[in-house]
């Protein structure tokens, strides 16, 4: 038993040490360095400079030492999967003050096992019925300017959006097939419901309210903020500022609700859940990086970003024409990006050409389009990577 209760520190820490024992020192660590595979090249996958920003379709950011340590030593053990979703749970809902907490295959999965809670709660009848929603409450009510694409997860459940304007709106609409609130965080400005006037609603009414909040990590205080503030449900994305698992995230709320949720997805075998797998990986991976978002010096970090993009400034705006500046999104991804924009005709390069160039030449760097200029992000650039990216920016503006 002693061995079973010793930290998950004490066994990740002690891991790197066995780990070099069993190569046999420096020279054979060194031998087993030299040959690594080189698997994307095998595979004629290029990898590339992200100088845009942590887009799930270009692989979100990157896992943190410490999350990868973590990633590799669940890799070594066999667990009851359900004992330690228990387990890594408890500890999240600790970390962020809420009544419970579960690690979800990404925000989407956990904007479906959310919904699907607040349809069946622990009713394995329903469980296993929806998403025929027969009998069942069928409804989930969101604000018109709340629509997105990844409302499709919600509608996954078998649930018919019923869109609002107004709170008046909102409260003629909502009756007993009305299973849940839904809130997109990104979109607070949008709508004429508000945040914390949305969680005194779905209280008064008595029907549960629930954020999406996939990219909103930052600031720090943002990981409790929404409960804090009554959210009966708040997801995250673990891929994305939490610098954890791509394909994990966080579900957070009620305890009621998050038992719920887990018993509409894996490991059971009768649940719309069953496909959102999480393995012990990437529980452990995102709480690791839960855990390291939380500790950082997130005043340093912020420095260190203004400085990468002053970096980038410096470097590009020495091509007469082009100018550029840090700018902070309103709400979500909210870290310093940089806006660059000059005249096409002039400099006789196009946005379009520069972003071909930049990901087809020597290092492949990926840059975005915003609205009328190049959107670069910061946050995903190694160190020193932000002098190559404002080089080679640099020599394609300088291009015609």
């Amino acid at each position: 038993m002693g061995t079973r209760r010793r930290s998950f520190r004490e066994g990740a820490l002690a891991l790197p040490a066995a780990l070099a024992a069993l190569a046999g020192g420096g020279g054979m660590a060194a031998q087993a360095a030299k040959a690594r595979r080189d698997l994307l090249g095998e595979l004629g996958v290029r990898p590339f400079i992200n100088a845009a920003g942590t887009y799930t379709t270009h692989s979100g950011s990157l896992m943190r030492p410490e999350v990868m340590e973590a990633v590799n030593h669940a890799s070594q053990y066999f667990v009851d999967v359900n004992e330690l979703h228990d387990a890594v749970g408890r500890r999240i809902a600790a970390l962020v003050g809420s009544q419970a907490a579960m690690v979800t295959a990404g925000a989407a999965s956990a904007l479906t096992l959310g919904v699907a809670a607040t349809l069946t709660g622990l009713d394995r009848e329903k469980i296993n019925q929806i998403p025929d929603l027969t009998g069942m409450k069928n409804e989930v009510i969101i604000q018109k300017a709340h629509r997105f694409p990844y409302d499709h997860a919600i509608r996954n459940t078998g649930v018919r959006l019923v869109e609002v304007t107004s709170r008046a709106e909102l409260e003629r609409a909502a009756n007993d097939r009305t299973a849940a609130l839904f809130f997109l965080n990104y979109a607070n400005n949008k709508g004429e419901i508000k945040d914390a006037e949305f969680v005194e609603i779905g209280r008064k009414l008595r029907i549960p309210t629930f954020n999406d909040a996939a990219a909103d990590v930052h600031p720090v205080e943002n990981v409790s903020k929404w409960v804090k503030m009554g959210f009966d449900l708040v997801c995250f994305s673990g891929g994305k500022g939490l610098m954890g698992p791509q394909s994990s995230g966080l579900l957070l709320g009620r305890a009621d609700l998050i038992a719920a949720a887990r018993a509409n997805n894996s490991p059971s075998s009768a649940t719309i859940g069953r496909g959102m797998k999480v393995n012990k990986e990437e529980m452990l991976g995102i709480l690791v990086a839960l855990e390291s978002f939380l500790q950082r010096d997130h005043a340093k970090e912020w420095l260190e970003w203004e400085k990468s993009a002053q970096v980038i400034i410096d470097g590009i705006t020495a091509v007469p024409g082009v100018t550029a500046e840090v700018y902070l999104p309103e709400i979500f991804n909210r870290w310093p990006h940089i806006r660059v924009t000059w005249d096409e005709a002039r400099l006789g390069v196009t946005r379009a050409d520069v972003i071909r160039k930049m990901r087809a030449g020597e290092p492949s760097i990926l840059v975005w389009s915003g609205q009328d200029a190049l959107d670069l992000g910061v946050i995903t650039l190694k160190p020193g990577e932000d002098r190559i990216v404002a080089r080679r920016l640099k020599q394609e503006l300088q291009a015609s």
